[in-house]
């Protein structure tokens, strides 16, 4: 394994008083942030000159003229075309991007994995990750990806940025490290963390093997969910999210930089780090969060709400209210619900749905689905409780119940996802899945009044 580099060896900045040493709080907030006094114009972006013979740059997470602009000046040791040489194409052919729509393989169907096993084979975050389903299309940016990552080693002196689409990395076990140009994320189990379109990163590992999921999103940046009658508190609060204060390294070492663009994979070689922004004001930046923070909210009385109200974060679409993505959390939580049913009904949805357990049990399918699994309810194929589920559920004593050690999500789309020959064919697809609905009885009984 080979072993993260020391953050000692980067130069960062000190932060707020009263935050978690690294980073600063909030969530789309404005930032600015130095690793040496004085790097940080004021008053202006890009003056003649800028302090320590550094370089301004700017980084733009959206078209010039969009109705909310992200973009971050970055004072750099070198403008980034120094970390851009001649490319060569490169294969890394576990990892897939829509449209991937393979002739041989059936997305038609409910689906449910067991965790893809760990291994000892040497796998950094590019070699390791492995894709389930492609939905959209990443040339005309809509739609979206999923894949389960395996790492078992650290990138060294290896870097990697997405032109494509902006990552959200949910860990399962492990930590890893993302040393970014605009600081360093320590990530681990029970938090989330988003890295943006175009920012360049190198992964190394904490703690592993490592294994986790991650949700492509090709489309608009993800946001915080509209409230609406809801208001102002509980759900995700912006204050929790987390973006690291600036760190560079100014190191002269061969090091190579791969490019994810329009799905494909290109590597280039440099002469250095090209982690070296020494000072970054802006909004468009990576951060994290910690699930433990999300506040969820749910009905009081009877009946309960469309799983809309767990949203910690979407992307928007183009058509109002249907999100290109939605990250949902389904954690611990309080079900007081009088003459109710309720785990999750029966439903057929235009949405699909795809499922990752990160542990404990998942209260609509509390056998088969277990931490590291995967399931996919693709748009309009019913789904819902199996039958112990639904029996146990339909005559419980309804008491006030906390559910407890439980923390699972869903990657929910507009579009349909397609799956990858790789899920259908070397991921441990729980063939069986299907028949834990073939045993619910009818019950139909035609005498008024009975129930």
């Amino acid at each position: 394994m080979n072993r993260p580099t020391d953050p000692h060896s980067f130069t960062q900045a000190s932060s707020p008083t009263g935050t978690t040493p690294g980073y600063m709080p909030g969530f789309g907030n404005d930032f600015e942030t130095e690793a040496l006094p004085g790097a940080l114009p004021q008053g202006m972006n890009s003056p003649q000159k800028c302090n320590y013979g550094l370089y301004g740059e700017q980084l733009s997470g959206t078209a010039f003229t969009a109705e909310s602009t992200e973009r971050t000046w970055c004072y750099r040791i070198r403008p980034s075309v120094k970390h851009s040489h001649r490319y060569e194409k490169i294969d890394l052919p576990y990892w897939k991007s829509a449209p991937n729509v393979d002739p041989d393989v059936i997305s038609l169907g409910q689906y449910r994995w067991d965790p893809v096993p760990t291994t000892d084979r040497p796998l950094t975050w590019l070699t390791g990750m492995r894709t389930m389903t492609t939905a959209g299309d990443v040339n005309t940016q809509v739609g979206m990806a999923s894949h389960i990552y395996l790492v078992t080693e650290s990138m060294v002196d290896d870097y990697f940025f997405s032109a494509d689409s902006e990552l959200l990395v949910v860990p399962q076990e492990g930590r890893l490290r993302f040393a970014t140009e605009l600081g360093i994320i320590d990530l681990e189990p029970k938090e989330i963390a988003i890295i943006p379109r175009g920012l360049v990163y190198r992964v190394e590992l904490l703690d592993g093997p490592a294994r986790g999921f991650v949700c492509e999103n090709y489309g608009q940046k993800y946001e915080l969910p509209g409230r609406g009658p809801i208001g102002a508190n509980c759900m995700a609060n912006r204050r929790d999210f987390k973006t690291p204060v600036a760190a560079f390294e100014d190191r002269e070492v061969p090091s190579t930089v791969t490019v994810k663009w329009c799905g494909q994979f290109h590597r280039t070689g440099i002469g250095q780090s090209p982690l070296d922004v020494v000072a970054w004001h802006g909004n468009y930046a990576p951060c994290k969060y910690d699930l433990r923070d999300y506040c969820p909210i749910g009905a009081i009385l009877f009946d309960h709400p469309d799983p809309s109200i767990f949203t910690v974060l979407t992307a928007p679409s183009g058509v109002p209210g249907t999100a290109n993505i939605d990250f949902v959390l389904f954690r611990e939580r309080w079900m007081v619900m009088e003459d109710t049913f309720r785990p999750p009904w029966y439903h057929k949805n235009i949405m699909s749905e795809l499922m990752g357990n990160i542990y404990g049990q998942y209260d609509a399918k509390p056998q088969g689905f277990v931490p590291g699994g995967m399931s996919l309810h693709n748009m309009m194929l019913p789904h819902g409780p199996d039958k112990n589920a639904f029996e146990g559920a339909s005559n419980a004593d309804l008491k006030p119940e906390k559910l407890d050690n439980t923390m699972s999500f869903m990657f929910e789309t507009r579009f349909p996802q397609h799956l990858t020959a790789f899920a259908a064919d070397e991921a441990p697809l729980q063939d069986d899945y299907i028949d834990c609905w073939s045993d619910i009885d009818k019950k139909f009984d035609g005498t008024p009044g009975r129930k």
